[in-house]
């Protein structure tokens, strides 16, 4: 046996998901709009609505998703980052403008290559984009902060770069087939999660700390480099054990040949051998479904309007956090920028894990969890609309939590509900709400109520100085999260079925192996 790094190779897959991770790395700055919101808002003259109507259209991008979701499902992977790649190289960055095609793309295809560990795929993934500001604007102004034409070229270049090396090594691999190779993924992304973990508090550590100086700064972006690449050694260490492995080791078990969809592999085969002489049967959650099929259950537009009062409400914290500042005194709020960011990784690194482990120990309905991020966000938003000191910090910590509690939560709960052979395009239909969500809790409502409220200024634009002035938000968007919270607890009763069946056919497939050996 070789020492084997081909993509279709146990350690390519892995060495593909490394690039994966990367390529979400420096996917951009989308939620940086609250660092210079306020200085634009003044330069320009511009009204609340205004300015969250440019908010809104910042997030617009990710309605094009739905294109790059039909190609997901009809177009390889590698052809699909080639497009996105080309796309940021000519757009200087891969955010906005290719980051539906890319990642979209890459997240599909690496949910479908670990179909077993969907939440910590999920969470792993979606929390490096919340880190992906820091990390690429640190590195960047680490090493060109003197040199602005370096640093467009570095901003073009990076991306582009890296995206292709996800061409080369990103594609849809056979998942796992034994019991040994599912606990040695689960072993894998564990120390996937402690790296990721590291990263962030060396981030935080560092922009807390005000470290500075020329030198300082160059020596902490190689440490983080060195960090960014370390999950490579996941792939070689794979190669490197099968290399070693004798090939007479090898069991082949039939029984842990488990294909899409998660549920119920025998009977969806019967399906698909009697499809020609039988009409095909509804599928009921748990089994494929076509987007249309999918369009037309109550599952799917429960967990939509559900993800919407999470990430429509989160979004416009996040796009309003320059003015609620300014409003309550700060002068300076980059912090609570980095805190939402920070936190926000947080909550979707731990619990895509801790979803997925109990599902695993005792078939806990995922959507479990999504209902308490959102009732964590409805008090964090009393919080905010009381105003008391400190407010803002606690607030900004919990919006970013449960932000990233229903990104890594809700993915791959969709999978588990409507399959994975037509992911790619309902995945990029419920993220939909980003943009909606965006429009309609940030360029509707807190724009029109804070102009409402706003004292003119001389050059055009307007202004607020006191609590008062987002509160009615804060309790409009208070009552959309309880709202979601009813949705997810609706959701989770009528799947908890569908997670009792996930859960009893994991345990019997490992009780069956272990009782084989």
């Amino acid at each position: 046996m070789r020492f084997e790094l081909s993509p279709a190779s146990p350690a390519g897959k892995w060495l593909g998901f490394d690039t994966a991770v990367w390529v979400q790395a420096i996917s951009g700055n989308n939620y940086t709009f609250s660092n210079y919101s306020d200085a634009l808002k003044s330069l320009m003259a511009l009204t609340q609505l205004q300015l969250n109507n440019l908010s809104v259209a910042k997030d617009v991008g990710k309605a094009f998703g739905i294109l790059a979701g039909l190609a997901s499902d009809r177009l390889p992977t590698p052809v699909i980052l080639l497009i996105g790649s080309v796309e940021g190289f000519i757009g200087y960055g891969v955010q906005p403008h290719s980051a539906p095609p890319l990642l979209g793309s890459v997240l599909v295809t690496c949910i479908r290559n670990f179909r077993k560990n969907r939440g910590p795929v999920s969470g792993i993934l979606k929390g490096y984009v919340g880190l992906s500001t820091a990390i690429f604007t640190d590195i960047c102004s680490a090493l060109f902060a003197d040199d602005p034409a370096k640093f467009l070229l570095m901003l073009a270049i990076t991306p582009f770069i890296v995206c292709l090396a996800a061409v080369v090594f990103l594609r849809e691999t056979p998942p796992s087939s034994t019991a040994a190779e599912d606990s040695d993924d689960t072993k894998y992304f564990a120390v996937i999660n402690v790296l990721a973990v590291i990263i962030a508090l060396y981030l935080l550590s560092f922009d807390v700390s005000g470290a500075d100086g020329r030198l300082i700064a160059q020596v902490f972006a190689a440490i983080l480099l060195i960090l960014l690449a370390s999950p490579i050694s996941i792939p070689i260490y794979v190669a490197a054990k099968n290399f070693i492995r004798s090939e007479s080791e090898t069991v082949v078990n039939v029984e842990e040949n488990v294909t899409v969809p998660l549920l119920a592999a025998e009977e969806e085969k019967k399906v698909e051998t009697t499809s020609l002489a039988v009409k095909r049967r509804r599928p009921v959650p748990g089994e494929e479904h076509t987007v249309f099929e999918a369009l037309r259950t109550v599952d799917f537009w429960i967990l939509f309007v559900s993800f919407l009062c999470g990430v429509g409400t989160g979004l416009a914290v996040m796009n309003n956090l320059g003015q609620m500042g300014f409003a309550l005194g700060y002068t300076d709020i980059s912090i609570f920028v980095s805190l939402t960011s920070i936190w926000g990784f947080f909550g979707r690194i731990f619990f895509g894990w801790i979803s997925e482990y109990f599902i695993k120990k005792a078939g806990t309905p995922r959507p479990v969890w999504n209902a308490a991020s959102q009732i964590v966000m409805a008090v964090g938003y009393i919080l905010l609309a009381m105003a008391m000191p400190g407010s803002l910090y606690v607030g900004s910590i919990v919006v970013g939590i449960c932000y990233g509690v229903r990104l890594a939560v809700t993915v791959p709960t969709a999978s588990e509900l409507f399959g994975l052979k037509y992911y790619g395009l309902i995945y990029n239909i419920l993220i939909l709400n980003l943009p909606l969500g965006s429009f309609l809790f940030s360029g509707l409502l807190a724009g029109f109520l804070y102009d409402a409220e706003a004292t003119r200024t001389a050059g055009g634009g307007n202004m607020c100085i006191g609590p008062h002035y987002y509160r009615l938000v804060f309790v409009v968007m208070a009552i959309a999260c309880v709202i979601g919270f009813g949705l997810d607890i609706l959701l989770s009763i009528r799947t908890k079925s569908i997670y009792s069946k996930i859960y009893v056919s994991r345990r019997s497939k490992k009780h069956l192996v272990s009782s084989g050996r």
